[in-house]
C-alpha cells in the first residue's frame, strides 16, 4: 500500500511539474483580500489617477509600435513568456530546447495565477471598456473578460510572475526581463482590459505568490533543475 500511495504521489507531481495543475492548492496561497486593500472607490483621489492612466493608455495606442505590441501581448501562455523573455534574455525557451526551464516556468505560472481568485471573484470590479463603453486592442476577449473581475489584473500576474522566475535563473539580464515584464502588465492599460490599480495589484500579488512558490520542496526542485540546464545553456553560447 506505502508503494502504491508513493507512486500515485509522484505521478500527481509529474502532472503538476508538467504545468497542468497548480502544485498546491490556491487556499495555501496568500489571500488578497487579506494583505492589500480593495480597489479604489470611484469617488476617490485613486480612482482619478486610474481614469487619468487610461487617457494614458489611448494616447500610446496612437504609435503604431507599442499599439501592436500591446494588442500582442493580450495571449496568455506559458509559450508566449517564453517567446518574449527569451528575447529579452539572448536565448531560445520553449518546451523543447529548454525542457526544465519551462516545466519549471508551467508549474510556478499556473500555480501563482490562482493568487487572484479570492479577490477577482469577490470584488468583481468592472473593467475599463466596459465603464467607458469604448473598444479595447483584442474584442476577441471582451465577451469572455466582461465576466471576470478586473481586480488584480491576471495577465500581470502571469508576466511578473515569469519576470521574477526568470530574472532569478538568470540575474546577469535581470533588467531586461524585468523591464519586459513591467511592460507586459502595462498592455494591459494600452489595451482597455485594466485600471492601473489592477496591473499594480497584480505585480504586488505575483510577488506573494513567487515567495510562497520557494517555500514548497517540489518547486525548489523544479527551479534547481532549471538552473543547472541554464547554465549549460549559457555555456554553449
Amino acid at each position: 500500500m506505502k508503494r502504491i500511495l508513493i507512486v500515485l504521489a509522484t505521478l500527481l507531481l509529474g502532472v503538476a511539474a508538467s504545468g497542468q495543475e497548480p502544485l498546491f492548492p490556491s487556499s495555501q496561497l496568500p489571500n488578497m483580500r487579506r494583505f492589500l486593500p480593495p480597489p479604489p472607490d470611484t469617488a476617490s483621489p485613486a480612482f482619478q489617477y486610474d481614469r487619468a492612466q487610461y487617457r494614458w493608455g489611448l494616447e500610446q495606442r496612437r504609435d503604431s509600435v507599442r499599439r501592436t505590441l500591446a494588442t500582442q501581448d493580450a495571449e496568455w501562455s506559458v509559450d508566449y513568456m517564453c517567446r518574449i523573455m527569451g528575447g529579452a534574455m539572448g536565448v531560445t525557451l520553449s518546451k523543447e530546447a529548454t525542457p526544465a526551464i519551462y516545466r519549471m516556468l508551467s508549474a510556478g505560472i499556473f500555480t501563482a495565477d490562482h493568487v487572484s481568485e479570492t479577490a477577482k471573484s469577490y470584488y468583481m470590479r468592472v473593467r475599463p471598456y466596459m465603464f467607458f463603453h469604448e473598444p479595447t486592442l483584442a474584442p476577441w476577449d471582451e465577451e469572455e473578460l466582461s465576466r471576470n473581475g478586473s481586480y488584480p489584473s491576471g495577465h500581470t500576474i502571469l508576466g511578473w510572475t515569469t519576470a521574477l522566475l526568470l530574472s532569478e535563473l538568470a540575474p546577469e539580464h535581470a533588467d531586461t526581463i524585468l523591464a519586459r515584464g513591467y511592460m507586459y502588465g502595462q498592455s494591459r492599460v494600452i489595451a482597455g482590459f485594466h485600471w492601473q490599480s489592477d496591473v499594480d495589484a497584480g505585480r504586488l500579488a505575483a510577488s506573494a505568490a513567487v515567495a510562497r512558490l520557494h517555500a514548497d520542496k517540489h518547486f525548489r526542485h523544479l527551479m534547481k533543475k532549471a538552473r543547472k540546464e541554464y547554465k549549460k545553456l549559457s555555456r554553449t553560447r
